[in-house]
Parts: C-alpha cells; structure tokens; sequence
C-alpha cells in the first residue's frame, strides 16, 4: 500500500530508481523528507543541481572532478609514473582510506561484460593508451579470451596533459570477478608492447579469516600468490 498523496508516491517513485533503494527504502526516506524543513529541502536540491552542473570527468584520470585536472592528477606530491588501474570512481576512495597509496590512477569506467553488453570501447581505454603514449591513435590488441577483437578508438579530440610522465608501472587494482579478470587479461595484452611493468593486487585470505570457511578460488588464488619469508 501507498501514500494517499500523489506527490509523495511520485517521490518514493524516485527514490526507488537510485541503485541499492527498495521500495521500502524509498517510503521512508519519502517520510524523512516529509519531516524536513523547507530551507533543508532547498538545500538539498540545489546541492543536486549543482553536482549535475559543475561535477566532470578528469581529461587525465578519468574521475569524477569538479576541476580538470583532478587534485590528484595535479598534485606534484604524486608519483606520477605508478598508475593504479580501477573501475570506478569509488574503488579510488577505497585506495586512498588507506593513505599508503602515493601513485596516481585511472577509472576505466567499469569492466568487459559481454552479457550485459559492454566491450572495451565502452571504457576509458583509449584515454589510459594516451598517458602511456600521448602520440598513440588506435588500440591494437590480440583477441581477448572471450572471443573481442580489440576495438580501434578514435583519440584525436583526447586531451594530452601538458606535462607527460611516462609510466613505469601500471597496477590493476580491479575487482576479482570474471569481468574484472576478463579485462586484466585484454589489457595485460594490449600493453604488452608498452615498456611499462604490469602489477596486480594479491589476492587471497582476509585477516582473521579461517582456512575452513574459505571458497575453493580464494584459496587457490591464496596458494597462487605465496611469497617467502
């Protein structure tokens, strides 16, 4: 059952589109704005508009930003010849919480998903190319594992910082899924020919975490990455 008041089913209605919101969800978050004042709500809205006007993508990096470019791309305090590799703007924040972090990145905007329809040219592939190579044109690649030629991407109207670093390392810091690693393997082979050292995160076992309770892959993938002591 719903609100009797139209304008307030229409806003749990809205409520309801946002990722991770049910509609439960939605109608209480429609009863708290109900209890809030106008001046609230004011502000509220004009912090939504504001986000949609002034928030872009960095030329660089490719992360959210309200200036181009990003505090982080701009920062002469970074290491700017270690890119760490992400898929979306909030796998960023997750790095930097740590504060062991001093490198730069780069936000691919997702990961190779053929079943939902998102191939390389549907990522920020063509930009990353461009900071390893600001003369490059094309992306040429082997085909994937999963049967991609890899697709050509037109980067002439692409930005190119004013002042080039050349990478020395690019760390993949994607998610350990079938997309994720999907997209480890095309680009790992895309940037083959690149004279760039190609790191990834380990992978394994949580602190605290017992052997007993651990799924098959991630104490395969625990044994896999054992180092020396």
């Amino acid at each position: 059952m719903g609100f009797t008041s139209e304008s307030v089913e229409a806003l749990v209605e809205q409520f309801a589109k946002l990722p991770g919101i049910g509609r439960k969800t939605a109608q209480r978050l429609a009863a708290h704005v109900l209890k809030m004042s106008r001046a609230e709500i004011a502000d509220l809205a004009h912090t939504l508009i504001k986000v949609k006007d002034t928030v872009k993508q960095c030329s660089v990096c490719c992360n959210v930003t309200d200036a181009d470019p990003c505090a982080i791309c701009s920062s002469p305090q970074r290491d700017h010849a270690v890119i760490c590799l992400v898929e979306e703007a909030n796998d960023v924040l997750a790095i930097e919480r740590l504060n062991e972090y001093r490198g730069v990145y780069h936000v691919l905007g997702g990961a190779i998903s053929p079943l939902d329809g998102i191939g390389p040219e549907d990522l920020h592939i063509g930009e990353l190319l461009q900071r390893i190579d600001p003369t490059h044109e094309q992306a040429t690649a082997p085909v994937s594992q999963n049967g991609w030629a890899p697709a050509g991407e037109d980067t002439e109207d692409m930005p190119v910082p004013n002042t080039h670093i050349p990478p020395k390392e690019i760390i993949f810091a994607l998610n350990p899924t079938v997309e994720g690693d999907t997209t480890v393997y095309y680009l790992s082979q895309l940037l083959k020919p690149a004279s760039v050292r190609l790191t990834r995160i380990a992978r394994g076992l949580p602190i605290g975490g017992d052997l007993e309770y651990a799924d098959e892959a991630t104490l395969a993938r625990a044994l896999e990455g054992r180092s020396a002591l």
